[in-house]
């Protein structure tokens, strides 16, 4: 929309930020990124000395630096969090101040700061466990974890702070694969290729669960597509976005055909048995957005990745883990 010009991206030197940020820039926004850099202060390295990024090292509980640097954005796009149920468990007060505590003043600064759009990332696991065929935004939430329980009462906040001056939307994405600058190997296409290339052979635990992804140019095109909407049609909605549902045992198929077809596959069990099958049919008949990205081009980019030297150490180095360096940078 021609009135958004500045956004700001909490946690924009993310998994997924590290890739929407330079987007972003090429589209034309200027874009003010806002993280703890826990992960390396090079990863948005391409957009360096782009005269329209301002990168803010802090921390998003500072509220007052958010006074600071709200004035003068027109978007917000959230992704900062403790970003999965095992990271969120490792410190529950730290995941409940950063995932809960500290959303309430971002949007109400946000807010009387005259932004006028708001993106939240949720996540497709506050649905819990669902016996249905397909995951549709209209089931009632039933959220197993404190992790997924915060991210559901965030949603149920913005949407009461919505208002005609002040557009709030909310997407839920399903896991999210393929390569960043800022790499995230423990996620289940990611970790599955990390394995089949430098271990030379797959491990799957469990292997029934089905599981929904999402390709990470296709995650960072949702909040480009969705910024560019007609207000009124965006307004306090929830959209899932997803793609493509597969067992992960057929995931790791995937990874073997790609990679190398002798590959074996050995299954272990497992005690995370989440399995759900998540519809994004209401995101393309409402607004028409269609994921471009398959689970294979992924997996073929992170071949290239390795292949090029851009993941050196990949089972060595904690900052491709989330957990791992959690628990080593002991965050408060």
């Amino acid at each position: 929309m021609s009135d958004i010009k500045t956004i700001l991206v909490t946690g924009g030197a993310g998994y997924v930020g590290a890739l929407l940020v330079p987007k972003l820039l090429r589209a034309g926004y200027k874009v003010k990124v806002l993280d703890l850099y826990l992960y390396g202060d090079d990863v948005l390295a391409e957009a360096h000395g782009n005269p329209n990024l301002e990168e803010i090292k802090g921390d998003l509980r500072d509220v007052q630096l958010l006074k600071k640097v709200m004035p003068g954005c027109d978007a917000v796009i959230h992704l900062a969090c403790i970003s999965n149920d095992p990271s969120y468990e490792l410190d529950p007060d730290l995941g409940k101040s950063i995932n809960y505590d500290a959303f309430l003043p971002l949007v109400d600064i946000a807010k009387a700061e005259g932004v006028k759009r708001f993106i939240y990332a949720s996540s497709s696991s506050v649905y819990g466990i669902k016996e249905e065929a397909e995951v549709t935004e209209d089931l009632p939430l039933e959220p197993l974890t404190d992790y997924s329980k915060f991210k559901a009462m965030c949603e149920d906040y913005l949407n009461a702070k919505a208002d005609d001056a002040f557009v709030v939307t909310t997407i839920r994405p399903s896991t999210v694969c393929g390569y960043s600058p800022r790499l995230r190997l423990d996620l289940t296409v990611n970790i599955l290729t990390n394995h089949a290339i430098n271990n030379h052979k797959i491990t799957v635990f469990g292997g029934e669960q089905k599981r929904p992804n999402l390709h990470i140019e296709d995650m960072c095109d949702v909040y480009l597509f969705v910024l560019d909407q007609p207000a009124a049609k965006i307004q306090k909605k929830i959209y899932n976005v997803g793609y493509q549902n597969y067992k992960v045992k057929e995931i790791a198929e995937m990874v073997r055909g790609v990679i190398d077809p002798a590959l074996p596959i050995a299954v272990t069990p497992t005690n995370d048995n989440r399995s759900y099958h998540v519809s994004s049919r209401k995101i393309k008949d409402e607004l028409g957005f269609e994921p471009k990205h398959t689970i294979e081009e992924a997996i073929r980019d992170l071949q290239k990745a390795f292949q090029e030297g851009k993941i050196p150490d990949p089972m060595t180095d904690i900052r491709y883990y989330n957990i791992k360096t959690m628990q080593a940078i002991k965050l408060k």
